[in-house]
């Protein structure tokens, strides 16, 4: 349970983002099945999100700072560090559902989450 990251390209090597920095990532979301239910290629525009402000799952504010600059990599999240036991749509704050909503995607209780990400930029605190 938990997180997993598996490095698909390694980035600089150097930096990595902590708590506070602003990182920008591109983002492809399935689940174990396959199934896309989100992804920012699809919009042509990166997301934005500050690390450790709770404004994503937390599997994503554990996952991405073992990712350096410009790397890629796979992550997967356990269902207690994504939508737990309620699934989506469920009671989250907005930030963490804006893009899933708009999507009208269901995910089930209990989902395992599969995440392709690119850090594409860190913005240090």
């Amino acid at each position: 349970m938990g997180v997993d990251v598996e490095h698909i390209e390694e980035g600089d090597g150097k930096t990595y983002p902590k708590a506070g920095d602003k990182v920008v990532v591109h983002y492809l979301g399935t689940l174990t099945n396959g199934k896309k239910f989100d992804s920012s290629y699809d919009r042509n525009k990166p997301f934005t999100f500050t690390i450790g402000k709770g404004q994503v799952i937390k599997g994503w504010d554990e996952g991405i700072p073992k990712i350096s600059k410009g790397g890629k990599a796979k992550i997967v999240v356990s269902p207690d560090c994504a939508y737990g036991k309620k699934g989506v749509p469920g009671t989250y704050p907005l930030l963490l559902l804006v893009h899933i909503i708009f999507n009208y995607v269901t995910i089930g209780p209990n989902e395992t989450l599969v995440f392709e990400v690119h850090l594409v930029d860190i913005n240090p605190a």
